[in-house]
């Protein structure tokens, strides 16, 4: 649920033992060191599932000089999606919405990449964020760490638990939602 939903939820069912999920997002770093084909397993990460899911990449890390056109081309693969009218229609409006109001963005037809330092886009709206090194990379990723549920990347260090590019919608058995587990919780009922 929303974060907003698991306030209530919190007020409600706090005084009993409780799994309550609030909102995250999960976020790729980019080393400008990828592969065509780390590319277009990225766009598994961003594309499936609409992007609608916590382990859908809704932001990238990029380093300061990287050419947006080097990621646009790996996931042309993905340019049908334009084809389902709900995701046109957020599309189309989110593109109308940068246009009236001249926000600086980049479109290749079927995504929009928008420069932000959010970590939750709007559907067919990917944010971007440059950055100068992976170190401050890091300090981002902990201080938002309890909004991130994936991390996908090539770059080591970044997370004990980053995953490899088309990776963040197979989670293993092991990897509980919000690092919560759940068999733990049960048992302890």
């Amino acid at each position: 649920g929303s974060n907003n939903t698991s306030r209530y939820f919190d007020y409600y069912f706090g005084k009993v033992p409780n799994i309550i999920r609030r909102n995250r997002n999960s976020v790729a770093v980019l080393t400008a060191n990828e592969t065509k084909e780390e590319l277009a397993a990225l766009g598994h990460d961003i594309f499936d599932y609409f992007g609608l899911g916590c382990r859908n990449v809704s932001k990238i890390f990029i380093p300061e000089n990287y050419d947006i056109a080097t990621f646009f081309e790996p996931l042309e693969g993905f340019q049908p999606i334009i084809n389902h009218f709900k995701y046109n229609n957020n599309y189309d409006y989110n593109k109308s919405i940068y246009l009236v109001n001249m926000v600086p963005h980049f479109d290749n037809g079927f995504i929009l990449l928008k420069e932000d330092e959010g970590l939750s886009s709007p559907l067919a709206v990917l944010y971007y964020q440059r950055y100068k090194s992976l170190d401050e990379v890091k300090e981002l990723l902990a201080i938002q760490k309890d909004q991130i549920q994936c991390i996908v990347s090539r770059a080591e260090g970044l997370d004990a638990t980053t995953l490899k590019f088309g990776e963040s919608q197979q989670p293993r058995l092991w990897d509980y939602a919000d690092d919560v587990n759940t068999i733990q919780f049960l048992n302890a009922l």
